[in-house]
């Protein structure tokens, strides 16, 4: 199987998907410049932030249920130690929205991504001071909380993560490093955190964060059907227009992509179209 590339199709489609709504529904409002600079910022931080997660919430949960969840039923592996050499797996939910991170870290937009607990089984992500308080408030209701981190100066946005599929569940609960074995479907596991410099966006802006989430979601899923390419022990699913639920089959990512978006795109145009009513 040779290595799978990135479509530069797709790449562009991607690039282009709020815009193009946008243009349909009578173009995208000027945005005025004023002394040089961009004015007329369209949207808050914090409504940028909920977009973005919602994008994520639909990603993840079909990434979860999808691909590892009905995968695992087909005999496919996902591994925390995916990307090694002598692991012929893929990533764990978890390790899929890292990935995600890492690709928005690389691109232009000042977008922070990141997936924090009270219990996490890297050490690392354990919420500490605010965050650790808003935390608290984040399991007894499961709003989403935002804040102003004066030591970073960012915009601070958590929202919970659930344990959505069983798969979660079980790995958390029998993970060798795991703090708490008894997690059960529903649970608050962790919160979803975003974090942005300026406290509102342009439309310019607005559009940026939504695709570098997209982008960071190609780039993820690229490298893991990468992988699968590489495998030379484990047999390997079918790429193609076929999801795990059908059998041995997995989607390509302009599949996956096109039903993230399917889910995901008429919500996120009514928010971007609502500030010119």
């Amino acid at each position: 199987m040779k290595k799978i590339e990135k479509n530069p199709v797709l790449v562009i489609a991607i690039l282009l998907t709020s815009l193009i709504l946008l243009n349909s529904c009578g173009g995208v409002p000027e945005e005025k410049v004023k002394n040089g600079e961009m004015a007329n910022n369209a949207f808050s931080v914090e409504e940028v932030l909920e977009m973005v997660a919602e994008e994520n919430d639909v990603t993840r949960t079909l990434y979860t249920k999808a691909i590892v969840g009905k995968g695992k039923l087909q005999g496919m592996k996902f591994d925390e130690d995916w990307r090694k050499d002598d692991v012929e797996a893929g990533p764990l939910p978890a390790l899929f929205l890292r990935g995600v991170a890492t690709s928005i870290r690389k691109s232009p937009v000042p977008l922070g991504l990141y997936l924090g607990s009270d219990f996490p089984v890297n050490a690392a992500n354990k919420f500490e001071g605010k965050q650790a308080e808003l935390f608290e408030k984040i399991k007894e209701d499961q709003k989403p909380q935002f804040f102003y981190e004066e030591d970073t100066k960012l915009h601070t946005a958590m929202f919970a993560d659930l344990a959505s599929a069983a798969a979660c569940v079980t790995c958390h609960n029998k993970h060798p490093q795991t703090t708490k074995d008894d997690w059960k479907l529903g649970d608050v596991m962790g919160a979803t955190t975003w974090q942005y410099p300026k406290d509102s966006l342009t439309y310019k802006e607005t559009i940026d964060v939504l695709n570098s989430y997209a982008m960071g979601t190609v780039d993820i899923y690229v490298e893991y059907l990468n992988e699968i390419a590489a495998f030379k022990e484990s047999e390997k699913p079918t790429i193609g227009d076929k999801w795990p639920v059908e059998g041995n089959y997995l989607p390509t990512s302009e599949v996956f992509l096109d039903s993230v978006k399917k889910l995901t795109s008429y919500k996120t145009m009514k928010k971007l179209v609502a500030v010119r009513e």
